[in-house]
């Protein structure tokens, strides 16, 4: 199954670049799930206390499936949104509007409106709406904004990429190398894997946002109030949380190579060629030769996984990075 999008004339020249630090906000809150992948953030994850903060109310509006409410991340504007304007316009939403959404999103989890914390959130929605915008600055204050600087710095740096690869030879090239799972061909954008969805872009036009929470999956959004947009992860991602030259990461990258040893660290999940080129904004071939130096010495494997290879660390390589 797949999802399509399909571009008409005026669609072309109507794409742009945003980021959000409220929805990078709300994704790095689904990490601290345990039914969420760390994948390249468990360093970080490691760094945090979190005992005194209560998030549930939040975590419990964002199923793995289903439907988050809208008014919890408004549609970014441009590549440089700001938290509090962002915040601002989440605390402006109407009572009543709040009241269905979240009506909606507790409905897609069996179980949870009748929990403790469903039963506060089907309360009176101006006092939801406050607890909710509550929760989300303090999410901000102790998860993202520390490291926002690091974070912001990542984002520009893809959507400077990004911007390069379209003036160099348009969508064609920009979708070429903007992430794995989209293809792009005769102006019909697919996103492989999910739900099976149509959608004829009629000068709508497309926002792409690069996330660095949002690590594992491109999500595809096309319902108002939204404007056509894709999320994808950022290039470069294995290179945020980079170990400094005191750790014995270092140490490994001295024995067998720093590149080798960051596709090593970054193998806490199986992954493809491709996946990890995006994720260490490297070429595909770079990163297939090392891999195969990798494997040739014991430290992964590859297993085949419908139409790729998907490689993963062997005993050896875990022992290597212990």
């Amino acid at each position: 199954m797949a999802v399509t999008l399909r571009f008409s004339p005026a669609d072309l020249l109507r794409c742009r670049f945003a980021s959000s630090p409220l929805l990078e906000t709300l994704f790095a809150v689904r990490l601290l799930s345990p039914r969420e992948g760390a994948g390249p953030h468990r360093r970080w994850l490691d760094t945090l206390d979190t005992r005194d903060l209560d998030l549930r109310p939040i975590t419990l509006l964002q199923p793995r499936r289903g439907y988050t409410p809208d008014f919890l991340s408004p549609p970014p504007i441009s590549p440089h949104a700001r938290f509090a304007d962002e915040l601002a316009a989440v605390a402006a939403t109407d009572p009543d509007r709040v009241r269905a959404e979240v009506r909606r999103s507790l409905a897609d989890t069996p179980g949870a409106a009748e929990s403790a914390t469903g039963r506060l959130l089907l309360g009176d929605p101006a006092v939801v709406l406050r607890t909710l915008v509550a929760l989300v600055r303090r999410a901000w204050e102790v998860l993202v904004e520390p490291i926002w600087p690091t974070v912001r710095g990542l984002l520009d740096a893809d959507v400077g990429f990004q911007t390069r690869r379209l003036a160099e030879g348009g969508l064609d090239r920009l979708f070429a190398e903007l992430h794995p799972r989209l293809r792009w061909h005769n102006g019909l954008l697919t996103r492989d894997y999910g739900d099976d969805e149509h959608r004829e872009l009629r000068g709508e036009g497309l926002v792409l946002v690069p996330s660095a929470f949002k690590w594992d999956q491109v999500v595809v959004i096309v319902d108002p109030p939204w404007q056509p947009t894709v999320i994808y992860p950022a290039r470069g991602l294995g290179t945020l949380w980079q170990p400094q030259p005191t750790d014995r990461h270092a140490a490994l990258g001295r024995l067998i190579g720093r590149t080798r040893a960051a596709l090593l660290v970054s193998l806490d999940e199986p992954a493809s060629t491709t996946t990890l080129a995006h994720r260490h904004a490297l070429a595909a071939g770079t990163v297939s030769e090392h891999l195969t130096v990798l494997r040739d010495a014991g430290f992964v494997t590859g297993e085949r996984h419908r139409h790729e290879i998907r490689y993963r660390r062997t005993p050896l390589g875990d022992a290597a990075l212990r």
